[in-house]
């Protein structure tokens, strides 16, 4: 046996084993409701490093039902977008769902852009290296139209920072084994650029600039713990 099918089939031995545990925990307590309140609006800066708002830019609006759908799924949604003073825009979305059971898990930049009729042309796994650690990153370009949006995002289930898939799922499984729901937070960065090399370093640089900003305590919400 191959050896990438044989650490698929590992993996997902473990998974299916993690997830018929976690249905016997049948976990019902909330870590949301353990942990101190995090306004997105207050608790993200409007001005920090080289970037303020750019108040004369409105947020892409998404269409009804996928707005219906992320309400769902999220208790609070932060869209911005900063400017720097070389004139370089970047679009900050974050995203906080208290529940991230099964039925209430993170929506995806990948399927949510193509939902919005988007062509996700690229999408890989990366790192953003900070003074905390380096960030397990995906990397997405997403193109419709003239319109090309490179876009950096992460998850973080608890307080694990993981990237979306099998990680995520077995962060999710690990709380779940303790009787507890995680909470979980979706941070994407985005630019309009043609240039992805340029467009991924531009949001290297913000995201370095934010996480530096924020006092300990948020910063470990907004990136969780890991070894870096």
């Amino acid at each position: 046996m191959k050896k990438p099918m044989a650490v698929s089939l590992v993996l997902f031995a473990m998974m299916a084993s993690a997830a018929a545990i976690s249905y016997a925990v049948a976990p019902t307590a909330k870590m949301a409701d353990r942990r101190g309140q995090f306004d997105l609006e207050t608790r993200i800066p409007r001005e920090f490093g080289d970037w303020k708002v750019d108040p004369t830019i409105v947020p892409l609006q998404v269409d009804p039902d996928t707005q219906a759908r992320l309400n769902r799924i999220y208790n609070q949604t932060l869209s911005r977008t900063y400017i720097n003073r070389d004139g370089e825009r970047v679009m900050l979305s974050i995203a906080y769902g208290g529940d991230q059971s099964d039925n209430m898990g993170v929506h995806k930049p990948e399927v949510c852009y193509v939902a919005q009729g988007f062509d996700v042309r690229r999408n890989e796994v990366g790192e953003v290296a900070t003074p905390h650690g380096n960030l397990p990153v995906r990397q997405l370009l997403a193109v419709t139209g003239a319109r090309s949006e490179p876009i950096t995002y992460w998850i973080t289930i608890g307080d694990k920072i993981t990237r979306p898939g099998i990680d995520q799922r077995l962060q999710e499984l690990k709380i779940g084994l303790t009787g507890v729901v995680p909470d979980g937070m979706l941070v994407r960065v985005s630019t309009l650029d043609t240039d992805t090399s340029h467009a991924y370093g531009v949001q290297a640089d913000f995201i370095r600039a934010l996480i530096d900003r924020l006092p300990a305590a948020d910063r470990a919400r907004l990136i969780g713990t890991f070894n870096g």
